[in-house]
């Protein structure tokens, strides 16, 4: 038999939906499911031994923990109502750090316009489990599967951020913009109620797993291929610098790295007057077509665009 870290967490999510029993209107496969009369809810673990970077403190793994889930809210458009929070940490580590997860947690589901309705601690290898609650009131969720060929394809915001942080990590120089990205990302739920309530989006999903995973989950979920250009792609200055001191290209630190909470959407070009009307920040990438992949146009020259790792 194959051992999990051989088959990946993708494809293991993949046999999962292979044999498991969905339930409610929207099920496994998006950023959250959507339950009985318009609930959202969504889940996910982040661990000492890899989302706790150099640098950060544990209120901001706190942070981190809850804003992971409130940007699978946001991607759907829906509104927090609920946190709960299951903590596994080692029995050494001083109680303050625990005080101060917990603490980092609550701050960011008040920043969300929510609080924490419950969860569980037990002994454990260090890792926060989060589970987010939502409600569609009456907004249509936001899934991966509408995007259409004509379309175009935007984000919320400026991306690399998180990537550039953890390169000035590893060569040691200062970029706090950065690290601020990595350290406590801030949740588009605002954004993703916007997007939804506008009627505008034909699909949508957070970028916490990066630009990259991002384009080809659409892709794949929608049938579509999409044409992005490098040059529409927002980042910050500091971006551009820190690739080129580290010696990267930039598209890696554009497109390969997790951590980003902006929200990519596609949408109905005759219909961006109402994207606009939504009060939505944005930046139009590319535009969606039918070749069934995630294309980048750089310097005249396409290349197809890979899932992106964190």
């Amino acid at each position: 038999m194959p051992l999990i870290g051989d088959i990946g967490e993708r494809q293991l999510i993949d046999d999962f939906r292979s044999f498991i029993r969905p339930e409610g209107r929207v099920g496994p496969g998006d950023d959250a499911a959507v339950v009985e009369k318009g609930i959202v809810a969504t889940t996910d673990i982040v661990t000492f031994d890899r989302h706790f970077p150099a640098g950060m403190t544990y209120e901001q793994f706190g942070w981190y923990a809850a804003a992971v889930n409130f940007s699978d809210l946001a991607a759907m458009g829906a509104r927090p109502i609920g946190f709960l929070a299951a903590l596994a940490l080692p029995p050494d580590l001083e109680a303050q750090a625990a005080y101060d997860i917990m603490s980092g947690i609550d701050q960011c589901a008040e920043f969300c316009g929510t609080g924490i309705v419950g969860g569980d601690t037990k002994p454990g290898p260090g890792a926060v489990a989060g589970t987010a609650l939502g409600c569609m009131d009456d907004r249509k969720p936001m899934l991966r599967s509408g995007a259409v060929p004509g379309d175009f394809v935007a984000v919320t915001g400026p991306v690399g951020g998180p990537a550039a942080a953890l390169e000035a990590l590893d060569l040691g120089i200062e970029a706090e913009d950065a690290k601020t990205c990595l350290y406590t990302p801030v949740p588009r739920v605002a954004e993703g109620m916007a997007l939804a309530g506008c009627g505008a989006v034909s699909s949508c999903m957070d970028l916490s797993d990066g630009l990259g995973t991002a384009l080809n989950a659409i892709c794949s979920m929608s049938g579509v291929g999409m044409e992005i250009e490098m040059e529409f792609v927002p980042r910050e200055d500091y971006v551009e610098e820190i690739a080129e001191e580290a010696e990267v290209p930039l598209r890696k630190l554009l497109f390969d790295c997790g951590g980003e909470y902006e929200l990519l959407f596609t949408a109905d070009r005759g219909k961006i007057g109402k994207i606009y009307e939504s009060g939505t920040e944005f930046s139009i990438i590319g535009l969606v077509n039918g070749s069934g992949k995630a294309e980048l146009m750089e310097n005249g020259e396409r290349s197809v665009i890979s899932n992106g790792r964190y």
